[in-house]
């Protein structure tokens, strides 16, 4: 099976999201721990980051 670019997923682990954004994956799962996060899709007790949510998010962001 053929393995999908990490710019070219939907959703990321969060381990995956640590690698795209260079944002640590303590920070991203506190981030992720808020009801009010739009970026954040859980798959029953798994955490899946919407990559192109967490870009938009990023490029209005002044800090994190």
């Amino acid at each position: 099976m053929k393995e999908v670019p990490i710019w070219q997923k939907s959703n990321l682990t969060l381990e995956e999201a640590a690698a795209y954004s260079g944002i640590g994956i303590n920070k991203l799962r506190s981030m992720t721990d808020s009801d009010e996060c739009k970026f954040v899709l859980w798959n029953g007790t798994k955490r899946l980051i919407k990559r192109r949510k967490l870009d938009e998010y990023l490029d209005k962001a002044f800090s994190i």
